[in-house]
């Protein structure tokens, strides 16, 4: 039986390597689909707890993966050696840019070198790691070719973008459009075959891998400078005295030419602030400068500083200095309703916070306790006796459960809005500032 035939008729033994954000509800998907998955993770606890069925990511239904392990269709392991056990393998591993907004391809390397000791003939491998366009072909390749296979004609590879957003209640892994680009028209057709027996959304082909790989990076440079737009129309329309949230829904009502994006205290994730500058990284060595890339991360990185600089006038307003002042942050997640720590401005405004000498406490429902900075943070309970002790409140996350918002502007002297939580309430009202 060929590679494909067995991808078509879900024989295929799938390996999936990485277990995070985008691994684990891969793996989940195609374990549903049908296959049996075997995933991969050098963090023990991660396998500890799949192998368990204990789900630790918030975009994967606990009874789902219970039952899958429970059936036998899913696994988890540290052992590469068992790779070789495998027909197809995924590869998600973190691709993260060093403190220069340099990529950094370690795990994707070193996860290929793994790959590449253990290949067999018949074997399909897809990237899914964000990455910048010509990795899968200039780096990848080699790596697996070192085995001695060909591409193409014994193994087959391509890369196909992971489209992941936490805490997304529309689209998830299974009902999400998948882009598929193959090294060879074969390796095209194989990936193709897989990803149309998993998902239940279309799957795009297109000419390459390096057109695969910009498509991901287009998808969120196109964000992270619409999103630099609407932080700069935020302070111009602060100076203004203009709400640039009303501003922003009245656009909305155009249908045709707007598309809304929101101002925030930066940006966070495991994307948007991180894929853009892989493409301005490998565009120095086509001779080009991304300006545009380049000026919205600036913008971005901002705005954990320009929301300090704001809050120390509204202190001053007060008649309160920020040094010296109780400041409860509401919300350390980057993302709403999402216990992702990662890239999170939040820790920016308070990194910035304790710059100014402020006395720092938070609360976020999802987060307990974490470290940052070689700094411990532990959550603090909301009572009525707690905000009023407190000079002020900022929200820098828009949590939609368990947080009584309207509790918060009762009893705390003011709460500086940096997402437009608080919209809804009334009373009171005159105790919000929005960014």
């Amino acid at each position: 039986m060929t590679l494909y035939e067995k991808i078509v008729q879900k024989k295929a033994k799938v390996c999936v390597m990485g277990l995070g954000y985008v691994g684990l509800p891969l793996a989940v998907e195609k374990a549903k689909a049908g296959y049996t998955v075997l995933g991969f993770d050098i963090q023990e606890r991660k396998v500890e707890m799949v192998n368990k069925g204990v789900n630790y990511i918030g975009d994967v239904v606990d009874e789902e993966l219970a039952d899958l392990v429970k059936r036998g269709k899913l696994s988890a392991t540290t052992d590469f050696d068992r790779i070789s056990e495998c027909d197809v393998v995924a590869i998600c591993v973190p691709t993260p840019i060093d403190v220069h907004k340099v990529p950094d391809l370690t795990y994707v390397i070193n996860t290929a070198k793994e790959i590449a000791r253990r290949m067999h003939p018949q074997m399909l491998v897809v990237l899914e790691s964000t990455t910048y366009p010509g990795t899968t072909e200039e780096v990848v390749l080699p790596i697996l070719e070192e085995s001695g296979l060909k591409v193409g004609k014994d193994f087959f590879l391509a890369f196909s973008p992971e489209r992941v957003d936490p805490g997304n209640k529309r689209f998830k892994t299974k009902n999400t459009p998948k882009v598929v680009g193959g090294v060879t028209p074969e390796c095209t057709r194989h990936a193709k075959a897989l990803y149309e027996n998993v998902l239940e959304a279309p799957v795009h082909v297109v000419s390459s891998p390096k057109a695969a790989e910009m498509t991901k990076i287009l998808e969120n440079t196109f964000r992270i400078v619409n999103i630099a737009l609407i932080n700069e129309m935020a302070i111009v329309a602060s100076r203004m005295g203009i709400n640039i949230w009303e501003v922003i829904e009245a656009a909305a009502t155009k249908p045709f030419g707007f598309m809304p994006f929101y101002p925030g205290p930066g940006v966070g994730g495991h994307c948007i602030p991180i894929d853009p500058y892989y493409l301005t990284y490998k565009a120095r060595e086509y001779d080009w400068h991304t300006r545009l890339i380049e000026l919205a991360g600036e913008i971005n990185d901002y705005m954990p500083e320009y929301v300090v600089q704001r809050l120390q006038d509204i202190l001053n307003e007060h008649g309160k200095p920020l040094k010296g002042s109780k400041i409860l942050v509401l919300g350390v997640t980057y993302k709403g309703d999402v216990a992702d720590l990662r890239e999170s401005p939040a820790l920016k405004v308070i990194e910035n916070l304790e710059k100014k000498k402020a006395v720092v406490l938070y609360y976020d429902p999802l987060i307990e306790s974490f470290e940052h900075g070689g700094k411990r943070y532990e959550r603090v309970e909301l009572t009525a006796d707690l905000l009023e002790s407190m000079d002020g409140v900022i929200i820098t996350t828009a949590h939609t459960k368990g947080v009584d918002y309207q509790f918060i502007v009762d009893h705390a002297p003011f709460v500086y809005d940096t997402k437009n939580v608080t919209k809804g309430i009334e009373k009171n009202r005159q105790k919000i500032i929005l960014l």
